[in-house]
């Protein structure tokens, strides 16, 4: 079966997951298919936001050669602010996404993430959200609150504007760490409090002693190093100068 090619059915699947906002992985359970034969079906066929069913299943009929001109055509109507190939775009963020999902961040919240990150301006305000990912400005709410307090993403004054807008800097994956050694640190500390209750000669207590003490010099090892790797290199771009060959 997984062998096969994708069936109207598959397809109309492979839709409605996407409008659920599923994994590429949950969608390929649901249907029987690898991720990676989702992942290529969506990319080749409009990405997550211009996905249809019957259209695909067109093109997926197809002979050979007019499939591959019709999968590397350009999207038509949708044009990307920064100038690039919005399919390009589409798999880029589908990609970041799905990974960031497969690493432990719910699936809305990495759809945001990923949007961010994959404009060159790294930031967006909630309406341009909602219109890039086709969700509610619930969801995008929802989504932005959890990243913010994650501290993968700052809030700002949209300077043409009264609306807020949303952004990754240079210093999101050292902010991130540091948050979250200090969530980590607060396990530890909860840890140590509970073994001295419980009695550090006890299997419980020595077990929550001992995963206290381990935490604690893993968060010091972690913070020192990404502290010393924030100051050995930049976190903007280098810009090339009149010196340089």
């Amino acid at each position: 079966m997984p062998g096969d090619r994708l069936t109207l059915q598959d397809r109309q699947q492979i839709a409605a997951g996407l409008r659920e906002d599923l994994t590429y992985a949950a969608i390929g359970r649901r249907i029987g298919r690898p991720t990676s034969t989702v992942t290529r079906e969506v990319m080749r066929n409009g990405g997550p936001r211009g996905y249809h069913a019957e259209a695909a299943n067109r093109a997926g009929t197809r002979p050979g050669h007019q499939r591959r001109t019709t999968a590397s055509a350009p999207s038509r109507g949708r044009v990307d602010p920064d100038g690039r190939d919005p399919r390009l775009v589409d798999e880029v963020e589908a990609q970041s996404a799905e990974l960031m999902i497969q690493a432990g961040l719910p699936p809305m919240m990495a759809r945001v993430l990923a949007a961010l990150f994959t404009t060159d301006s790294g930031s967006l305000t909630s309406a341009e959200l909602v219109r890039r990912l086709h969700v509610s400005p619930a969801s995008i709410s929802k989504a932005v609150g959890y990243l913010e307090n994650q501290a993968l993403i700052t809030r700002g004054r949209d300077p043409h504007s009264r609306a807020e807008r949303y952004a990754v800097d240079d210093d999101v994956a050292f902010r991130s760490i540091v948050a979250g050694a200090r969530n980590q640190t607060r396990i530890a500390e909860a840890c140590k409090g509970a073994a001295e209750k419980l009695g550090t000669t006890t299997p419980a207590g020595a077990r929550l002693e001992n995963t206290s003490q381990f935490l604690l010099h893993v968060i010091d090892d972690l913070v020192r190093s990404a502290r010393h790797w924030h100051e050995v290199y930049p976190t903007h771009p280098r810009q090339a100068s009149e010196t340089d060959d």
